[in-house]
């Protein structure tokens, strides 16, 4: 299992886990469900997922560290600013709430399935190995952080 960590760059991951929701929505049609409004609901929610995302991204940019979570031997500092005070992982927050928002426009229930297991996918092969590498970088600096931000929200 170990040979998954830290692979599969994460937008790629959500992008699978996006293409699943519509699968499992295509074949299984009967448990559609209705959301008022839901194309404005699924607009906002992705857009602030691909803000929240966006604005991780630039505070690594500012911080001139690595955005490629594949490579988390070249982070060059710990990024504590902006949007990462309110979460440890601002752009899988982001990308969560993107797929959320792609939940709802598809309208089926089946697609809220795979939220959790991309959750559980990002915490075991991505985030945990992360953190991991933050703790033994960063040491004592990032245990205090990490103490005082959660790890999603």
């Amino acid at each position: 299992m170990d040979r998954l960590e830290l692979k599969v760059p994460p937008v790629i991951q959500m992008a699978i886990s996006a293409g699943l929701m519509w699968i499992l929505g295509t074949l299984l049609p009967a448990l559609s469900i209705e959301f008022f409004a839901s194309s404005l609901i699924a607009l906002v929610l992705a857009s602030i997922g691909v803000v929240f995302a966006i604005l991780g991204v630039l505070a690594f940019r500012s911080e001139g560290t690595t955005v490629d979570p594949r490579i988390p031997d070249q982070s060059s500092s710990l990024v504590t600013k902006g949007v990462y005070r309110i979460s440890r992982n601002p752009m899988y927050v982001g990308f969560l709430l993107i797929l959320v928002g792609w939940g709802v426009f598809l309208s089926n229930f089946t697609s809220f399935l795979l939220l959790p297991l991309f959750v559980m996918y990002m915490n075991r092969f991505q985030i945990t190995p992360e953190e991991r590498y933050m703790r033994e970088k960063f040491g004592h600096e990032y245990r205090q952080y990490a103490a005082a931000v959660r790890r999603w929200i």
